[in-house]
């Protein structure tokens, strides 16, 4: 399958969660830093208690590039762990000119073999091309963030009355040629999701910002079903993957798990 026919899978079986394993070996439970190599033991029982029952992961680089060798050794081994039909989002938020754009791109999809990554647009089409050459694989684009810088440009005003962010969107769907793209949406960003959502119109969107940040995943996911689309990840990471520092976790995690898509499929009963 290639990374749209993953997504769709997922969503024909009203799995949208998105799990970031932005591993951070100080935040895992104790119990685990005793063994021989903590994020990888971590990492693996958080995929081997949520496979089943998520649509993706979303694996954060700088989390795993800190660490050098050992790092992206366990970057490796991780992606490995993950089931053959789940997306696998590279969370590296790449976007350069041309040529680096085209090394990038090949460590992602070629080395790393991940099936989407996160791309900055503001460099233009040129430095994104290199990554929707490849048709098979997904590349979400940076649009409207979570974070509260999301206003210093994402959010500026143009002459023509349009935001900027909505440029982007518009640029996304021109560069759709391949239907390789998709867009990244701040959950926290409620009020813009509503009065854009239907623009987005066939394009995959990540919407990252769900717990920790403050996203409010029972309002994305009516806003979603309301508006008959259903080609939506919603990424929790922190208040997922720390919600139990005891040797409960495995279970809590599962049951944490089962609680976010219990959300997802009452939005969908309510339409």
């Amino acid at each position: 399958m290639n990374a749209l026919e993953k997504l769709k899978l997922k969503f024909e079986n009203n799995l949208h969660v998105c799990i970031g394993l932005d591993t951070d070996v100080n935040k895992i439970p104790d119990f685990l830093k005793k063994s021989s190599n903590p994020v990888f033991e971590f990492n693996k029982i958080v995929i081997e208690n949520t496979c089943r029952e998520v649509a993706a992961y979303k694996i954060n680089f700088a989390f795993y590039e800190k660490d050098g060798l050992k790092g992206i050794e366990n970057l490796l081994k991780t992606i490995e762990l993950i089931p053959q039909d789940i997306l696998i989002i590279a969370d590296a938020k790449r976007g350069d000119i041309g040529n680096t754009s085209k090394m990038y791109a090949e460590s992602v999809f070629n080395y790393f073999r991940c099936d989407a990554v996160t791309l900055h647009p503001y460099m233009g089409y040129d430095s994104l091309e290199p990554f929707l050459e490849y048709e098979d694989k997904l590349s979400f684009i940076l649009t409207l963030t979570s974070n509260k810088g999301a206003n210093d440009f994402e959010k500026l005003k143009l002459d023509t009355g349009e935001f900027l962010f909505q440029i982007v969107i518009k640029k996304v769907k021109e560069w759709n040629k391949k239907k390789n793209c998709g867009i990244v949406f701040g959950a926290t960003n409620l009020e813009e999701l509503r009065k854009n959502i239907e623009v987005f119109e066939d394009l995959p969107v990540l919407l990252p910002g769900v717990g920790a940040q403050g996203g409010d995943l029972n309002e994305i996911a009516n806003i979603f079903a309301l508006n008959n689309k259903f080609d939506y990840l919603v990424n929790v990471s922190r208040a997922l993957i720390y919600c139990d520092k005891t040797e409960n976790f495995p279970l809590s995690i599962k049951q944490e798990l089962s609680k976010l898509n219990s959300v997802i499929k009452m939005a969908l009963l309510k339409q």
